[in-house]
């Protein structure tokens, strides 16, 4: 299997999908028609060469897919907003923009701030008690390690009986269906999707899943090279290790997706596993959505003649 090289998110009633620097939204609106748009996203992995170096780019690529995908997502939510929308003149309209962009930006930073708070402190500071019963510092960290992928866990089963995330992981799925489709050889129609596995290995939930097992591992080797006696300095180092974390995980993600190495597939099993929580089985209406948002950017026919010698039926 070949990479395509493409990849996605799943949006309210929608799909969106990168193909290097440009990105398409498809959002099934309430009159039952499909908007598609089409944009251009640089972000900052791709400013300069060093962004770009292996166990570098990831942190960027994160931080890029991040914004991206809040910026789709609040466009997809436009949708749905009761409220009447205003006609703005030209000035109005950058200004409002401008806005926009600012919140953004404090709101991606805000949610990388509560994530490290909920995923990264909280975790260490519910198994520090463990020092005062003389347990080392490597099954402090194990112990660490598996409360943060229990806290993960609960969250996300807790958030997939709202029906509105049920839906989101429902195109979760449609989008995975169509990158396996086509990465398979396959003619991209509803028929072929529908048949397609909703689990894919560049999927984000298992990019999470990587940092977490990655962390346990980072976590165990700090402290047996250096000895961290506060708790403070334990928190620091957490923290100032997630780049590093981030950058081996990114790595992992992107080996994994394209290789079919028995050890590699073997090691994205648990990723994979761990996708059967936030993807669901789309609908057909679901599965058209996310066709028209890979088609806005990506020629699959193209791909299917270069790498599975295709040939389209004429009609």
């Amino acid at each position: 299997m070949k990479s395509s090289g493409i990849g996605g998110q799943a949006l309210i009633e929608g799909v969106m999908m990168k193909n290097k620097e440009q990105y398409a939204v498809a959002v099934r609106k309430p009159d039952g028609e499909i908007e598609v748009t089409t944009n251009e996203y640089k972000g900052i992995a791709g400013k300069s060469r060093i962004f770009g170096l292996p166990f570098i780019r990831g942190v960027f690529n994160f931080i890029d897919s991040m914004v991206l995908g809040m910026k789709t997502l609040t466009y997809s939510a436009s949708f749905f907003e009761e409220e009447e929308e205003k006609v703005l003149t030209e000035a109005e309209q950058k200004k409002q923009d401008k806005k926009e962009s600012v919140l953004m930006g404090f709101t991606v930073f805000l949610s990388i701030i509560i994530a490290v708070g909920v995923f990264m402190v909280l975790p260490l500071l519910l198994v520090n008690w463990l020092e005062k019963l003389g347990v080392s510092e490597t099954w402090r960290s194990t112990a660490e390690g598996i409360l943060r992928i229990v806290i993960f866990f609960v969250y996300i089963v807790l958030i997939s009986r709202m029906n509105d995330i049920k839906r989101v992981f429902m195109y979760h799925g449609a989008e995975h269906k169509c990158i396996n489709c086509i990465e398979h050889g396959l003619e991209l129609n509803v028929e072929n999707v529908r048949k397609s596995s909703k689990q894919h290995k560049r999927c984000g939930t298992s990019f999470i899943l990587i940092v977490m097992i990655i962390s346990v591992i980072m976590f165990i080797l700090v402290g047996m090279f250096f000895k961290i006696d506060t708790l403070l300095m334990r928190i620091l180092s957490r923290v100032l290790l997630i780049p590093v974390i981030a950058g081996i995980s990114y790595e992992f993600l992107r080996l994994a997706g394209r290789s079919d190495n028995p050890v590699v597939n073997f090691l994205s099993k648990p990723g994979l596993a761990f996708q059967r929580l936030t993807t669901k089985e789309p609908d057909d209406s679901m599965i058209e959505v996310a066709i028209k948002s890979v088609e806005a950017v990506f020629d699959w026919k193209a791909y299917l003649k270069e790498n599975f010698d295709y040939k389209e039926v004429e009609e």
